[in-house]
């Protein structure tokens, strides 16, 4: 099991990660930010949307609703919006995380996948399988932003582990 600093760290990672790959997205010109390029989720801004969507409906799922459907890139009619939206479900998870308790971690979550099917996983698991799949797709996205030859974001959690360790002791 995960104690709570070890999820905060995936979170915050997950958070840096995302933040480099839309600033990559943002050089693309709109056009290129919604092609369709053949990928799982279409293109760079339907993978974007995907992965938004995805922690979005995990983070209502660990406060006891389970949404129906994922976000629409149809909303996000440019990297900015999608950027902005993560933003702020980004400031309500870290709001959400600040008051968990530790023993919730390991806690039962109960939630209904979106056919409508009921699960349950301790918490610790989800948060640990979201962290995870937005790596994916940030991986996927990096491809695509290949594809269109534009700089890729290096987002390796050791980087992220390096840059965070070299801060500190810029603190100190």
């Amino acid at each position: 099991m995960l104690r709570k600093d070890d999820l905060g760290r995936l979170l915050d990672y997950t958070v840096w990660a995302n933040h480099r790959v839309l600033r990559a997205a943002a050089t693309l010109s709109v056009a290129d930010f919604k092609r369709d390029l053949g990928s799982s989720h279409g293109g760079i801004r339907g993978t974007l949307t995907h992965a938004l969507s995805a922690e979005w409906l995990w983070l209502e799922r660990w406060k006891g609703v389970s949404p129906r459907q994922m976000m629409d890139e149809g909303e996000f009619g440019d990297v900015v919006a999608l950027r902005d939206r993560w933003a702020a479900i980004d400031q309500h998870r870290a709001s959400w995380f600040k008051s968990l308790r530790a023993k919730e971690i390991a806690a039962e979550i109960r939630y209904r996948n979106l056919e409508g099917r009921e699960f349950e996983a301790p918490l610790w698991q989800s948060v640990q399988h979201v962290t995870n799949h937005s790596t994916y797709h940030r991986g996927q996205v990096v491809t695509l932003l290949r594809l269109l030859k534009a700089k890729p974001p290096a987002t390796d959690l050791v980087l992220w582990d390096r840059e965070r360790a070299a801060r500190a002791a810029r603190r100190d």
